[in-house]
């Protein structure tokens, strides 16, 4: 299902604040494909929201840290993005939308639509990926400074318990193990990409002694996380290698 923007006339903001179009966006499963006219390209997107603030962690250019977050959007970008305001960019095309409050946003060269879905016992990962520039990630070659290029494998996890600060690093690092393994078990000889990102929603704590406090791969939720995001990972960047 391919949804056009709000600006291009075929489909107002006010349509998406309907319920039924709020219930499209609330299932990190089942997004529609959302459209965005861009210097004469039609561009598509992904756009989460879950009906209540997640409390996330992320490496993403908008929202990124720890903190409480309305919603995750994933854009595809043009190859060679060079906007100087990627963060702005982001939240404009968010809030376009109809969506409000503080977000995610993360963004791709990579087709958002061969985007790839897996669940394991309550969680769930979505995982985009373009791995044509990829290597090790201890390489030879210095750093450079500066933002990064547009995010080739993006990572998002829900979960539907709420996890404590240390729990929520540990769950960055434990998608990420699963990334790896899954490019290694594809016969990539690769971490990843330069610019991998990876954002983490758990709920907000209802109160004090609610917080799972391990995400590490051996724990309850840290198992999940690793299984959802190696199978999302695998199949996301087995797509991505097809000719």
């Amino acid at each position: 299902m391919l949804l056009p923007s709000p600006a291009t006339g075929l489909a107002g903001a006010s349509d998406l604040r309907d319920l039924r179009c709020l219930r499209d966006l609330g299932d990190l499963g089942d997004l529609p494909l959302l459209s965005r006219q861009e210097d004469g390209d039609s561009l598509p997107m992904l756009l989460w929201a879950p009906g209540e603030d997640r409390r996330t962690i992320s490496s993403a250019l908008l929202g990124g840290g720890i903190g409480e977050r309305a919603w995750v959007l994933n854009a595809q970008v043009a190859p060679g993005y060079r906007r100087m305001d990627p963060a702005a960019h982001l939240a404009g095309l968010a809030a376009a939308w109809g969506v409000s409050g503080p977000g995610v946003g993360l963004m791709t060269a990579a087709w958002v639509s061969d985007r790839y879905h897996a669940s394991d016992g309550g969680v769930d990962a979505l995982v985009t990926a373009g791995i044509g520039v990829r290597g090790w990630a201890a390489a030879p070659a210095p750093g450079r400074p500066g933002p990064p290029e547009a995010g080739t494998v993006n990572i998002v996890v829900s979960l539907p318990v709420a996890l404590s600060d240390a729990a929520l690093v540990n769950a960055v690092a434990t998608a990420t193990e699963a990334k790896v393994q899954a490019l290694h078990d594809l016969g990539i000889a690769a971490s990843g990409t330069p610019t991998d990102a990876v954002c983490v929603a758990a709920l907000r704590p209802e109160a004090p002694g609610t917080l799972e406090p391990f995400a590490g791969p051996r724990s309850v939720w840290g198992a999940r996380i690793a299984r959802a995001v190696h199978r999302a990972a695998y199949t996301a960047c087995a797509r991505a290698e097809r000719p």
